[in-house]
């Protein structure tokens, strides 16, 4: 305790003569700690923008999901008899078609006369009520610009013809009820049975809406109603999670962004290490003095712990209101992505969660330097920035730093939303430190066992890489994990890009076609097969089902991998065949005879099956048009889903699902440039059938990558801008001595021209050498993260 006074008390005198040689640990630590507060600030703020405004962003307290299957109408009117305001919404798919005969795929939502129960339905020009009326449809700019329409033409969606009034300037639920395939047309529900879209098995979402009276406890009342229908099939969704989807990709992208700042932030680290050990030199007379004359180790030590720490929390407060700041600015340039405006105040968690990254790692990369000078003898010091001696840390202060070094790794494992691609994260950023400081001494071996060159400038610059005291690791380190993260940044985008917008098209069909009623089956295998520019064409019976057990466990209590989640969520596409589809891989147990009718069976995705803890002979209970049905696992096999054929996740055996009301869905390839004509061939024909067009899904997601890769770009720059205050910093730290070296140099005949080259080569083979390695290590960890 006295060598802990006593140390206060000379770190306080010590540090009124300023910062100066620390200024590169607060950088470091005030960029790293801003990087993380911002991107968690964000989250925090859009979050918060949710929730504040569920109710709009829903269209209700609570909403009924019923799936394909309509919500019941006594659950309806149990809502509505206790003073609940209900509207139905349903959305479906469907081709609008223009006047010329041009179409377009739209997501289709028809709306009763009390839509919307929260916000303003914005239509323009406006309409008498402010709503869709009956016999006409609003439709997105996007429609108009496509088909080249007009205010005021008819349109065509399934069998009924409707007068475009107006363009949708603002859907208040559009969060709840997102597009994904087509742009938006709106209708009254009134016209439902005009356009002969409802048919069985056609892809239809019913949902229903409620707005309670003022004061009334939404959770008690869902809570009563849950208890008054406890077999019911439907979901009921709250205001407070009006898109779990939203959530989810905020939480994943957040977490993505924020294992980038750590990764500034781990730079950052070893400018503080770099920093440390410049102080440490630049204080070397002083400790040097003070240990010869008898002070106490521990207080030299605990001296230049309390600096560093009170630089940590200064670095750390910057950070955090920097970050602060950056949060403003990004919300601001992102307000037309964004699902709602950000609630722009301080959120303590994240910026709590900023600073204890900012202290833990100052704490874990400046403990080593510190003891290391702690257990120096006051003689050596002296001579340690030319002759560095080998001292290591007494075990309680390298015990101190490895729970340091675990505390930080189990905050970035604990706080992720991926702890698994956390705790690979951790390690890779481990394998990438060990890398480049592997790569530092093999660089001065062998700058070392180069023969001796002619030239002056050149010995001296290689010279300058493995002398005593160089700064080539901490270098080589900093600046190749700044590399390291850009290149892996840059060739994830450029992977996944490439990916969809070349790869997966041509392996891809033309197009999807669903909703084909089962009357029509053989006229539309007539109508593609005599198209000569149809190359392929591929039909299966599809359906709706939801998971609703696993093996005797209700959907809701079974504990699955996050990987395989989304399989228990919704309705699940389900088929059914008596043969073996072509290019089918059985991963476990034995197809069905073509010709069964037992029990029935199901085929089962290996990879979601691993995730659910399933195998051969388990059961797997579904919902299908209201009624249960137990499927026996008879096999599984390995689906190829970035092929975007007709995979599904669950194949049943034929029998029971055969008698069920269905629909079928086909994929089509067709010759290049034909795509209109088979659209328009098909949908002429049968106007209740939907074109998915793939390559136009597909160009939509590349546009999501590309708004995504700004933000990736600019976090991943914020790493290489720690590699340069770390250079910066190793540079400054041993700037004293090449002014020294320089001036022997001169005074025994060197030129500044000679001078200024051995710097250039130093720093040019560096650069050259860290490069090297990152463009080695980027693409390897581009290829684990993409893969």
């Amino acid at each position: 305790m006295s060598n802990l006074w006593l140390g206060l008390k000379l770190a306080r005198r010590e540090l009124r003569s300023g910062t100066r040689g620390l200024r590169i640990v607060l950088a470091c630590l005030a960029l790293g700690v801003a990087a993380i507060a911002a991107v968690g600030s964000l989250r925090a703020s859009i979050q918060a923008g949710l929730q504040a405004d569920g109710a709009r962003l829903l269209g209700g307290d609570f909403e009924i999901r019923g799936g394909y299957q309509p919500v019941p109408a006594e659950a309806v009117q149990w809502a509505t008899s206790r003073g609940a305001t209900a509207s139905a919404v349903l959305l479906t798919r469907a081709m609008l078609v223009a006047p010329s005969g041009e179409r377009t795929l739209v997501e289709l939502k028809l709306v009763d006369q009390a839509y919307p129960l929260y916000g303003a339905l914005r239509l323009d020009p406006g309409t008498p009520g402010g709503g869709v009326q009956r016999g006409t449809v609003a439709v997105e700019p996007a429609v108009i610009e496509r088909l080249g329409l007009r205010i005021g033409d008819e349109v065509r969606l399934g069998e009924a013809r409707l007068r475009l009034t107006a363009t949708i300037a603002e859907e208040p639920d559009k969060v709840a009820s997102p597009t994904i395939f087509g742009p938006r047309a709106m209708i009254r529900l009134d016209d439902l049975a005009a356009t002969q879209l409802a048919q069985h098995g056609r892809l239809i979402n019913n949902e229903v809406r409620f707005r309670l009276p003022e004061g009334t406890d939404a959770v008690a009342f869902t809570r009563d109603l849950r208890a008054a229908f406890p077999q019911a099939p439907w979901r009921l969704r709250m205001a407070n999670q009006a898109e779990p989807g939203v959530n989810r990709f905020l939480d994943r992208a957040a977490s993505f962004l924020t294992l980038a700042g750590l990764t500034a932030l781990l730079v950052g680290g070893i400018g503080v290490a770099t920093g440390v050990r410049a102080w440490l030199e630049a204080r070397g007379r002083t400790i040097a003095t003070l240990r010869c004359l008898g002070a106490p180790a521990g207080a030299i030590f605990a001296t230049y712990l309390w600096q560093v720490l009170a630089l940590a929390v200064l670095g750390t407060v910057i950070g955090l209101v920097a970050g602060f700041g950056l949060t403003a600015l990004a919300a601001q340039a992102l307000s037309g992505v964004l699902p709602v405006p950000a609630v722009l105040v301080p959120y303590w968690a994240p910026l709590g969660l900023a600073a204890l990254y900012g202290m833990l790692t100052a704490l874990a990369f400046s403990l080593w330097p510190l003891g290391r000078a702690r257990e120096i003898p006051g003689a050596a010091l002296f001579r340690d920035s030319f002759a560095p001696a080998r001292a290591w840390p007494r075990w309680p202060l390298v015990a101190l730093n490895a729970a340091s070094v675990l505390a930080l790794v189990g905050l970035v494992v604990l706080t992720a939303e991926q702890p698994l691609f956390a705790l690979w994260f951790c390690m890779g950023a481990a394998a990438a430190l060990a890398l480049f400081r592997l790569g530092a001494t093999a660089l001065m071996a062998l700058a070392r066992r180069l023969p001796r060159l002619r030239r002056p400038s050149w010995r001296l610059g290689l010279a300058n890489l493995h002398r005593p005291g160089a700064p080539t690791p901490i270098m080589v380190v900093a600046l190749g994990i700044g590399l390291t993260t850009l290149t892996a940044i840059a060739q994830i985008q450029g992977n996944l890009t490439r990916a969809i917008t070349n790869e997966m098209p041509d392996a891809a069909p033309n197009f999807f076609f669903i909703d084909i009623q089962p009357a029509q089956v053989p006229a539309f295998d007539a109508l593609l097969r005599g198209n000569p520019a149809v190359t392929e064409m591929r039909r299966v019976p599809s359906l709706r089902a939801r998971v609703v057990s696993v093996k005797g466990v209700p959907a809701d209590q079974v504990r699955v991998t996050p990987d395989s989640a989304w399989a228990l969520n919704g309705d699940r596409g389900l088929t059914y065949t008596g043969a073996m589809p072509a290019d089918t891989r059985l991963t476990a147990g034995a197809w069905w005879a073509a010709d069964y009718r037992g029990p029935p069976l199901v085929s089962f995705d290996a990879a979601i099956a691993a995730g659910w803890g399933v195998g051969v002979g388990d059961e797997i209970g579904v919902n299908v048009l209201g009624r249960d049905v137990t499927l026996t696992i008879a096999n599984l096999r390995q689906v190829a889903w970035r092929g975007l054929g007709l995979n599904f996740t669950l194949i049943a055996s034929p029998g029971l699902l055969e008698t069920a009301p269905h629909t079928h869905i086909a994929t089509v390839r067709n010759a290049a440039g034909a795509d209109s004509a088979v659209l328009r061939q098909v949908t002429d024909a049968f106007p209740n059938v939907s074109g998915v067009r793939v390559r136009e899904v597909l160009e939509g997601v590349a546009a999501l990558l590309g708004r995504v890769s700004g933000a990736l770009t600019a976090t991943g720059s914020v790493t290489l801008l720690a590699g340069m205050l770390v250079l910066a910093g190793a540079v400054a730290a041993g700037q004293g001595r090449r002014v020294r070296e320089a001036v022997v140099l001169k005074t025994v005949g060197a030129t500044r021209g000679q001078i200024r080259s051995a710097f250039l080569v130093e720093f040019g083979v560096l650069g050259l050498a860290a490069g090297g390695v990152a463009a080695a290590a980027g693409p390897a960890a581009a290829w684990a993260v993409t893969r």
